[in-house]
């Protein structure tokens, strides 16, 4: 268990995060801006950029007995589920594998180079979502394998996702290029500049998509363009009161939660043979936890709301199986509906590679891990540790179950398109990872030329491969019975 100082109790997670990182990596406050330039310099000289193009998968990989050994430690009745949407294609499969490709990138080269990782930055984890202050911003939305590591395990997850997601769409080889490079040119020509700047430029630094999308008029065509727009249009719409009408109906004057088996279960029968009341109980008091880790004018805000109905509900690829509970709160008599979303926080994929986490709380690791990479997070953003009906301790973390979050509908998205997706994909993973590591070493080490971008553009297809390989072994699994996977819901 960690021990945290006075100071440490006193500072943001994002600070203390930070100032872990720093310490690990010995950056900053200790080095000069040439020594931090000299340091990316040497780090290139160790590990060429050129070598990241390698992988060659070990005699003894077993991405399926890795999902399974995974799989322990999730509901039992719903990991099926997991390995069905797993299986609906190599993509699907892509983006709930991320612990056999975590331990894959531990065997390629490492540049040494830590910042705060996303730990699983596939495309589909970047997406839309609402500030604060109610704008659309772009960013990582998705945090739950977050821990210091090498920056480029990032880097090549999203390449690797662009390569398998082109493959699935059909797309030729070199427009698959096109959109690998044009994502890791983003990442290197944005790192560099965030060089350039100060610390507190780069760390108020967001991107506003509605601004951005008048700056990428002229790369997409018209009609493109305007199916984007009432995309980003239809994302306004994604909060509490559209969850409330898609997940809710009124009883007897009551709101309640539709039971939607196995999808989304209310919890008075997922817990059938344990009194209702004792099960509110747990829930206000994994609550009152939340609510402590909150600032105190949120906290303040969501003691205006009172628990109505909570549910476990199915949700992702690569999460299915993890405990997800939503609530609904309301603070105005069924008008004023907000829907939290409790998701279990488990160790990262990337522990056994990178080492534990810092905190001693998984959900705190997530919520730390996200404030430090994202520009702007859910207000609502919070972790708890509760003792379940089951008995059993688990970790939590705490946000809005929908609140404007919208993502790129990829299997809809041309060549085109998705290298201007790509290219912002790119550039906002170095935002993240500016705000945690050493920008000028990391820029210093990218350099000018595209020797990385090529490198990591040679690495995505020959994991495309790897990854079609594994995608038929979770086949062949299901097929003598290795695996159990449901393909119906």
């Amino acid at each position: 268990m960690t021990v945290k100082t006075e100071s440490d109790r006193l500072a943001s997670p994002a600070a203390r995060a930070f100032r872990r990182n720093s310490k690990q990596s010995g950056t900053r406050g200790q080095l000069s801006h040439a020594d931090r330039v000299a340091r990316g310099k040497d780090a290139q000289r160790v590990t060429p950029r050129e070598s990241h193009a390698e992988f060659q998968p070990g005699g003894s990989r077993d991405p399926v007995g890795l999902l399974l050994e995974q799989a322990k430690s999730r509901v039992p009745e719903l990991v099926p589920i997991r390995h069905g949407r797993m299986l609906v294609s190599a993509f699907t499969f892509y983006r709930g594998a991320a612990l056999p490709m975590a331990a894959d990138l531990a065997t390629t080269p490492t540049s040494g180079l830590h910042v705060q990782l996303c730990g699983d930055a596939h495309l589909n984890n970047f997406g839309v979502y609402a500030s604060p202050e109610r704008e659309l911003v772009f960013d990582v939305n998705d945090f739950d394998e977050t821990l210091p590591g090498p920056f480029e395990w990032d880097v090549k997850r999203l390449a690797a996702s662009l390569a398998v997601a082109g493959r699935e769409n059909g797309f030729q080889g070199k427009h698959r290029r096109k959109i690998v490079l044009a994502a890791v040119q983003g990442y290197r020509k944005a790192m560099r500049g965030f060089a350039e700047q100060t610390f507190l430029e780069v760390w108020y630094t967001h991107l506003d998509i509605e601004q951005a999308l008048g700056q990428f008029r002229s790369q997409l065509k018209a009609k493109r363009f305007t199916a984007t727009e009432k995309m980003l249009a239809k994302a306004h719409t994604r909060d509490s009161t559209q969850a409330l009408r898609k997940l809710t109906t009124l009883v007897e004057g009551r709101r309640r939660i539709i039971s939607d088996p196995p999808m989304v279960v209310p919890i008075e029968e997922v817990f059938a043979d344990v009194q209702a009341s004792e099960v509110y109980e747990q829930i206000s008091t994994l609550l009152g936890k939340y609510r402590r880790t909150l600032q105190s004018d949120r906290r303040h805000m969501l003691e205006q709301f009172t628990l109505v109905q909570a549910a476990r509900k199915v949700v992702g690829v690569g999460s299915v199986g993890t405990r997800a509970w939503i609530v609904l709160m309301d603070s105005g008599d069924g008008v004023e509906p907000v829907f939290l979303q409790a998701k279990e926080a488990q160790p990262s994929v990337l522990a056994d590679y990178c080492g534990r986490s810092q905190y001693a709380n998984q959900g705190e690791r997530v919520v730390a891990g996200q404030h430090l990479m994202q520009a702007e997070s859910d207000i609502f953003l919070g972790w708890t540790h509760t003792l379940g009906p089951d008995g059993v301790d688990r970790d939590y973390y705490v946000r809005q179950l929908k609140d404007w979050k919208f993502s790129l509908p990829i299997e809809r998205t041309v060549p085109s398109g998705m290298v201007v997706y790509a290219r912002v994909c790119g550039s906002t993973l170095a935002r993240a990872h500016a705000r945690s590591g050493d920008r000028v070493a990391l820029a210093a080490y990218l350099g000018g030329s595209d020797a990385f971008d090529q490198a990591i553009a040679d690495f995505a297809e020959t994991y495309a491969d790897q990854n079609e390989r594994d995608y038929a072994a979770l086949q062949s699994a299901v097929k003598d019975g290795r695996a159990k996977a449901t393909t119906d819901i």
